[in-house]
């Protein structure tokens, strides 16, 4: 859809990365008001400020948006951070970089092996009734100290195997308890992991494909 615009700030969605989690539409309904006819964000029924924060909250970053009023535009995250959805994706935050793809600040990555958009989640963990904790244990001996916690953090598919990621990076449970940090990871993305978030090798016995 084209850009949504007021004099103060212009806000991008692509329909591709929206999984519908509603922050937007529960943030501010009078400017996010879903199935309205001709179009669906009115930025000229809140104040800029106002739409950036909600926007920023956005996991997906299915929104996006730029300021026109001299405001402050959405910054990197100073922590690289990934936090897993309860029976969902894997949520991530920071200097995101993907082969293919525009550096982003905020993904969500599928962890069910269902998805038809991979890497990213596109709820087929809801009708494949996927189930994976977000209460992760903390492994006290990768609770290592870094040099830096936010900079590049790439992203790679291996094929037909786990996301390969690269870069600092402090992985949290879903109520933001430490659980690992490192700058190696390999997360399961096929769903059959006995040790999500992190790939066991069961992608191979399940027969796993995806580029």
């Amino acid at each position: 859809m084209p850009p949504a615009q007021s004099d103060t700030i212009t806000v991008h969605f692509d329909g591709r990365k929206c999984i519908h989690a509603r922050r937007c539409v529960l943030g501010l309904p009078a400017v996010f008001r879903p199935g309205t006819k001709g179009g669906w964000i009115f930025p000229d029924q809140a104040q800029a400020e106002e739409i950036a924060r909600v926007i920023d909250a956005c996991p997906s970053g299915a929104l996006t948006y730029e300021r026109k009023d001299g405001g402050l535009a959405e910054t990197l995250p100073k922590v690289n951070v990934m936090r897993p959805w309860e029976d969902g994706p894997n949520e991530l935050r920071g200097d995101i970089r993907i082969d293919g793809q525009d550096p982003r600040k905020r993904a969500l990555l599928c962890r069910c092996g269902q998805s038809q958009n991979m890497p990213f989640c596109d709820n087929s963990h809801q009708d494949a009734n996927f189930a994976a904790t977000a209460a992760l244990a903390t492994a006290d001996d990768k609770l290592a100290e870094l040099d830096a916690r936010d900079g590049p953090l790439t992203i790679k598919p291996t094929k037909n195997g786990p996301l390969m990621v690269s870069g600092n990076l402090e992985i949290i449970a879903g109520s933001g308890r430490p659980v690992a940090t490192g700058t190696k990871f390999f997360l399961c993305r096929c769903g059959h992991s006995k040790n999500k978030p992190y790939c066991d090798g069961s992608h191979t016995k399940a027969g796993f494909e995806a580029e």
